[in-house]
C-alpha cells in the first residue's frame, strides 16, 4: 500500500544544521507563503520534530505529513494557516490501541452512522497512517483528510458512503 505525499510548493534542504536552524529557515520560508501552500523542509537534526510541532501549535501552520528520506534526513511537510478540517459527526480517540483495533473500531462506528456523516478518528498506532486509505476505499468509506497532529499521532476523517 502507498501512501499520499503532498506536494510541495517550495523545498528547503537544512541537513547539517543544528537547531534552531532548521526551524528559522522554516519561518522564514511559510512567512513567505501565501496561505495554504505547502513547505517541504528537509533535517538531519534530531530537535527539528519537536520543533516544528511546537511551532505549529502556536502559529496556526501545520505540519501535514513527514517522511523519511534515503538521504538520512526527515522531510516535514508544512502548510501555511490555520487548519480547514471536515466537520465531524463522530470522534473516535484511540490512541494506545494497537492495530487493527483503530480500524476495526472506526468500522463498528461507522456502520451506525448515516450516510455522508464524518468520523474523526484519532490513533498513533504506527501502522494505521499507511492502511487507512486502502481500507476505506475497499469498504466503502471516504478519507477525506488525514493530518498528523504530533510525531506519530494522526487525525483521520472519514465519511459513510
Amino acid at each position: 500500500m502507498t501512501t499520499t505525499v503532498p506536494t510541495a510548493n517550495v523545498t528547503l534542504d537544512v541537513k547539517g544544521a543544528t537547531c534552531p536552524g532548521p526551524l528559522v529557515g522554516a519561518k522564514r520560508i511559510v512567512d513567505d507563503l501565501a496561505e495554504g501552500q505547502v513547505l517541504l523542509l528537509i533535517s538531519d537534526c534530531p530537535g527539528t520534530e519537536a520543533d516544528l510541532f511546537a511551532w505549529s501549535r502556536v502559529t496556526g501552520n501545520q505540519v501535514i505529513a513527514t517522511e523519511k528520506r534515503g538521504d538520512g534526513g526527515l522531510g516535514y511537510y508544512i502548510r501555511k494557516g490555520r487548519p480547514t478540517r471536515p466537520q465531524a459527526n463522530a470522534v473516535l480517540d484511540l490512541r494506545g490501541t494497537v492495530c487493527p483495533g483503530p480500524i476495526v473500531e472506526a468500522r463498528k462506528l461507522l456502520g451506525s452512522m448515516n450516510v455522508g456523516e464524518v468520523l474523526r478518528l484519532v490513533s498513533d498506532c504506527p501502522g494505521v497512517k499507511g492502511d487507512i486509505a486502502g481500507w476505506a476505499q475497499q469498504t466503502g468509506f471516504h478519507l477525506l483528510d488525514s493530518i498528523e497532529i504530533a510525531p506519530g499521532e494522526y487525525e483521520f476523517y472519514i465519511a459513510k458512503g
